[in-house]
């Protein structure tokens, strides 16, 4: 036979992995890892977790208030609101 080059190889090689599996590699959106000096990554985590603890203090405080029932509504205790459930009766 006669030699076959790198890419026909590699065509030829591709062709039998789809006819094996569906499997496919994900595309590439983000760049490449790089390397970070120790103090970079600590500052990037410590910064990741705040943030992450802040959501999460939001989320129970939202999930705390939704379970109590929590409203708030205007209170006058000296205002035309409160005389209105008061009924004014003769005691003749």
């Amino acid at each position: 036979g006669s030699p076959i080059t790198a890419e026909e190889r590699r065509l030829r090689d591709k062709k039998h992995l789809n006819d094996i599996t569906a499997a496919r590699l994900p595309p590439l959106h983000h760049c490449p890892a790089k390397l970070l000096s120790v103090e970079e990554s600590i500052a990037i985590q410590i910064q990741q977790k705040e943030a992450y603890e802040e959501m999460q203090a939001k989320l129970a405080a939202q999930k705390l208030a939704e379970r109590l029932n929590i409203k708030m509504l205007r209170f006058e205790p000296e205002g035309e609101a409160s005389m209105q459930y008061r009924e004014v009766r003769d005691e003749d």
